[in-house]
C-alpha cells in the first residue's frame, strides 16, 4: 500500500509576502508577472499591492504604462507578535 501526500492546505508565507518578496526581487514587476509567479490572480495580485501601498510598506509610481515600486523597509511587520520588528531583516532574510 502506497501513501501520497496529503495535498497542502497552508503554507508558510502569505500571499502578500510573496508578492512583497516578488516586487522586492524587481522593482519594475508587473502585475501580470507577480500573478503567474505567486500563482494567484492579476485581480488578487493588484488587491495585495493595493493593501501593501495603504499600510505604506511599498510605494507605488507610474512610470508610463507601468509601475516602480519602492520597498519601506522601515515599516513594520503587521503582527502584533512582530509588530517591533522592521519589512527589511525579513526581505534579507529571503534575498535570493
Amino acid at each position: 500500500m502506497s501513501r501520497e501526500a496529503p495535498p497542502h492546505t497552508w503554507t508558510f508565507l502569505t500571499n502578500h509576502t510573496q508578492v512583497l518578496l516578488r516586487i522586492a526581487e524587481d522593482s519594475d514587476v508587473t502585475i501580470r508577472e507577480i500573478a503567474r509567479e505567486v500563482g494567484i490572480t492579476e485581480r488578487a495580485a493588484h488587491r495585495i499591492a493595493a493593501d501593501l501601498v495603504e499600510a505604506g510598506i511599498i510605494e507605488r509610481q507610474r512610470r508610463g504604462r507601468n509601475n516602480h515600486y519602492t520597498i519601506n523597509r522601515e515599516a513594520a511587520m503587521r503582527h502584533a507578535a512582530q509588530a517591533e520588528h522592521q519589512i527589511g531583516p525579513l526581505l534579507e532574510l529571503f534575498k535570493t
